[in-house]
């Protein structure tokens, strides 16, 4: 292959690129995916992923009608219709297609937006345990449909610059070995991750102090995508959210608790306090909000989170990978005490503050005035419970960033649009690059993984159907 003179060049080796990829050369585009990781077997988010394809909680195999009443509920109403339409209607066909391929999915467990995993699964341990897994078989196999249909992946080659002409984008300029080299493409599509690892972005647009955030995901994705895409004139969304969740605070130096177990369903039955006893977050709008909540803080590593033995033998065990027992056979941090009083002391927080909240809380719990709380707590979407039976338990917690959701403005075909609503042309974006979809006032989160390869699927389609003509 000529690599001076292709087709498409992709940016990024996730699942959005590699879906974008593989669909661009089985269309007849000269394709190549520019992938900076050197070995075969890169980091990046998908590869650490837990492999599940689902909308907003929803089977995606579930009616258009159905999936669009998720995204509209989990975002409350923040999505561009467009991008929403386009979630809907395409996700279920991306399932099919990554199956042609020879993808390989098992229904994880009873919950119905757990029935498409990528197989094989990961083990029900605490800790990262990625190789050989679903996201890993899935893009190494897409890896060798590229190669089987004429597509090159290229490892080791860092984008740098978008090459314009006439406002209009003509291919990327990128660094291999040391080497510049030029890709001239009559398109490219940039699939290179958010801009969760890139300390002064997440300075600029999301937290004060980045350091004391977990990074979650394989922290890869440094906003180079954005970068370029803004300096060729695209708009971007907000981009003061990201997609993460409450992890124990062992995880900042401590590989065996993170990335999972996640405590997000135990707090959002208890309560996150801080080092003086008082809550500092509605713990009903879930992990996502509370891990952006703390992570925004001053004092992002002063959380703490309460709960009961009731708790913890309830929403402590319901998690796929739950954090009872899984944290504690990773040595994971847990104060218990038979008494309010002599938890705050073990784990360092106010006897005096805790016991009032923890007062206040379940009276207000009782009387159902849990929304006139300080600050309130509402329980439309996670059901609280009171914090009454001995022992009780404390975890440190900290906020885990897997990828930021704000990002290029793209139209329903991934096509990156200006200011003005006008689409670059021959300029695409796809995956935790893009924004539009996620986030809002309410950090709604509509699945990673499903935006990724719809978006993919969406600018390879277009792309070909737009240099080749009518599909083949």
């Amino acid at each position: 292959m000529n690599n001076d003179n292709l087709d498409l060049v992709i940016v990024g080796g996730g699942l959005a690129g590699m879906v974008a990829g593989v669909r661009a050369a089985e269309r007849g585009l000269r394709t190549a995916v520019l992938e900076k990781g050197a070995d075969v077997r890169y980091p990046c988010n998908t590869r650490w992923s837990g492999g599940i394809i689902h909308v907003a909680y929803t089977d995606p195999k579930e009616p258009e009608v159905a999936l669009r009443a998720a995204i509209e509920r989990n975002t409350r109403g923040f999505t561009d219709p467009v991008l929403m339409d386009a979630m809907a209607h395409e996700t279920a066909r991306v399932i099919d297609w990554l199956r042609a391929q020879g993808g390989r999915f098992i229904r994880a467990g009873a919950v119905a937006w757990q029935n498409w995993m990528m197989a094989p699964p990961r083990p029900l341990r605490a800790g990262l345990d990625w190789e050989g897994r679903g996201p890993d078989v899935m893009l190494r196999l897409l890896a060798d449909r590229l190669r089987g249909s004429g597509g090159t992946l290229m490892l080791g080659t860092v984008a740098r610059t978008l090459m314009m002409h006439d406002g209009s984008c003509i291919g990327v300029e990128a660094e291999q070995a040391s080497v510049v080299r030029r890709f001239t493409a009559r398109s490219v599509v940039l699939a290179d991750g958010g801009f969760q690892a890139d300390f002064a972005l997440l300075r600029q647009h999301i937290m004060q102090i980045p350091e004391q955030v977990k990074q979650r995901g394989a922290a890869t994705g440094v906003g180079d995508g954005l970068r370029m895409a803004r300096e060729a004139g695209a708009a971007v969304t907000a981009l003061d959210c990201f997609y993460g969740h409450l992890l124990c605070r062992d995880a900042m130096v401590s590989d065996r608790v993170w990335p999972y177990p996640e405590l997000d369903g135990i707090a959002a039955a208890g309560i996150i306090v801080n080092p003086v006893g008082a809550r500092i977050v509605d713990e009903g709008m879930g992990g996502i909000h509370m891990a952006n909540m703390i992570a925004r803080s001053s004092t992002p590593l002063t959380a703490t989170l309460v709960c009961d033995t009731t708790i913890w033998e309830g929403p402590g065990r319901s998690a796929r990978i739950p954090a009872n027992p899984e944290l504690a056979r990773a040595g994971g941090t847990i104060h218990r005490a038979g008494t309010l009083a002599d938890l705050a002391l073990s784990a360092g927080i106010d006897p005096d503050g805790l016991s009032r909240t923890v007062a206040a809380y379940n009276a207000a719990h009782r009387s159902g005035l849990l929304a006139a709380l300080a600050p309130p707590r509402s329980s439309d979407r996670y059901q609280p419970m009171p914090i009454t039976s001995a022992p009780f338990i404390a975890i440190p917690v900290c906020a885990g960033i897997t990828y930021t959701m704000g990002g290029i403005r793209i139209d329903g075909d991934a096509r990156v649009l200006r200011e003005d609503g006008s689409a670059i042309p021959g300029l695409y974006a796809a995956g935790a690059t893009t924004g539009g979809i996620e986030g809002g006032p309410f950090i709604g989160y509509v699945g990673g993984l499903s935006k990724a390869a719809v978006f993919g699927f969406r600018a390879a389609e277009h792309a070909a159907s737009t240099l080749r003509g009518t599909l083949r």
